[in-house]
């Protein structure tokens, strides 16, 4: 069992920058790839990027690739998502989950969200 707390939301300026964190609990985190993502209102949740277990491979969606940089310390339990260059259209509720294997289809934990809101 993996329980997932986010912070690090808020309100941001566009060009300007957050870094998000996701604590885990859980002796097993450090078996769990790990994923962020993002729901925009009115939109679908959207994946965003992922993290091997090892930390070694990440993965990131077309539209945040160059701007966000996903990290994990798994002695510390957390992951976290530095945001860059933040745009209006990146205003979401971000989520952290975890997984089995890196890039699953299917998340098994999920946390409960951080608000983050990017002016024009």
């Amino acid at each position: 069992q993996v329980q997932l707390v986010e912070s690090g939301g808020g309100l941001v300026q566009a060009g300007g920058s957050l870094r998000l964190s996701c604590a885990a609990s859980g002796r097993t985190f450090s078996s769990y790839a790990m994923g962020w993502f993002r729901q925009a209102p009115g939109k679908e949740r959207e994946f965003v990027a992922a993290i091997s277990w090892s930390g070694i491979r990440t993965s990131y969606a077309a539209s945040v690739k160059g701007r966000f940089t996903i990290s994990r310390d798994n002695a510390k339990n957390m992951v976290y998502l530095q945001m860059n260059s933040l745009k209006p259209e990146d205003t979401a509720v971000y989520s952290c989950a975890a997984a089995e294997a890196y890039l699953a289809r299917e998340y098994d934990y999920w946390g409960q969200g951080t608000q983050v809101t990017v002016s024009s």
